[in-house]
């Protein structure tokens, strides 16, 4: 399905929410995947500038059928941050009525910070498969940054949201985070079959993606051989 898939990795404050300081300060990833045959796409993690993202789905002549959210924290879905008020899926389902694809130990958090209803939510589970046109996306739950964080995977491409960054990995001190989850969910990406691309939620490092492989071995947070290493190293 390689040659039907369509995929974008845009930066805020470049790509789109251009000379929006917000965005251009946190250096959030939202990436658009569909299928080029049905013109069918979903966006992940919208917010900032979400109409800049729908122009350029418009510009590839493609549709919006569906949102995928990694996590509730605003600079990825939209709601109250240090005192700003970020647009994100309210404002695009105002817009776009889709169906907004979370983690269900999620819901009630994404429910909360943006203000969407529980019928404007699909729950899923670890490992569920939504497919967008004919190509298919996994699902991959990775509590830890958040309860309900989560990663997906297509045509041997992670989107990693804020559980596993190219240097480093989502913090665990926020509401909901675990530290002791963290490290299980990066156990669980870092053994994932194939060799994926990495695509975090940020910018963090120098380059934008990077074969797993090469995260495992340069990144820090793969260093612990074991859950009591973990805690003395990053104070679970």
């Amino acid at each position: 399905m390689s040659d039907r898939l369509y995929f974008r990795q845009l930066l805020a404050g470049r790509d789109f929410a251009v000379g929006d300081p917000v965005a251009t300060q946190m250096r959030n990833f939202a990436y658009l995947i569909g299928d080029r045959d049905t013109g069918d796409a979903v966006v992940v993690d919208p917010a900032y500038a979400v109409g800049d993202l729908l122009d350029v789905l418009a510009e590839d002549g493609m549709r919006l059928a569906g949102v995928l959210a990694t996590h509730h924290h605003p600079d990825h879905v939209g709601g109250s941050m240090m005192g700003f008020e970020l647009a994100g899926l309210a404002d695009l389902l105002a817009r776009e009525p889709v169906p907004v694809h979370v983690n269900r130990d999620e819901s009630d958090w994404v429910r909360r910070v943006t203000g969407v209803s529980a019928r404007e939510l699909t729950g899923h589970d670890h490992d569920d498969l939504l497919e967008v046109g004919a190509i298919t996306i996994r699902l991959l739950h990775t509590p830890g940054h958040t309860p309900g964080s989560q990663c997906f995977l297509v045509d041997n491409r992670l989107i990693a949201g804020d559980t596993l960054f190219l240097e480093g990995c989502g913090r665990t001190d926020f509401p909901g985070g675990d530290a002791d989850a963290m490290y299980r969910s990066l156990q669980q990406l870092a053994g994932l079959q194939g060799d994926p691309v990495v695509y975090p939620g940020h910018q963090y490092s120098a380059e934008p993606s990077a074969p797993l492989s090469s995260v495992r071995e340069g990144n820090f947070v793969f260093r612990p051989r074991s859950l009591e290493e973990w805690r003395v190293m990053f104070g679970g």
